[in-house]
């Protein structure tokens, strides 16, 4: 079973909402999923993006694959915490 860390969208037209949930491949992007463990909202001024860190390094030690959005997103989030 390969296992993805990706987004999946909530919210309504024009005011977008995405929850970092932990799924399997072959599920679609708002399907089914096994955990949430976040989520982020890039409409405010200063967008948010809130993940609970232990459970992401959890399932990254377990062999899940962190999609390029939330590779960026985590990067970025780690850059205004040295900040």
């Amino acid at each position: 079973m390969a296992v993805k860390i990706r987004m999946k969208r909530c919210g309504t037209n024009n005011r977008s909402f995405w929850r970092i949930v932990v799924s399997e491949a072959k599920m679609p992007r708002d399907g089914r999923f096994i955990e949430e463990i976040g989520y982020y909202d890039p409409l405010p001024k200063d967008e948010k993006f809130v993940v609970k860190q232990d459970r992401l390094e959890y399932w990254l030690s377990q062999g899940a694959q962190a999609s390029d959005t939330i590779k960026t997103l985590i990067k970025r989030s780690n850059k205004k915490a040295k900040k």
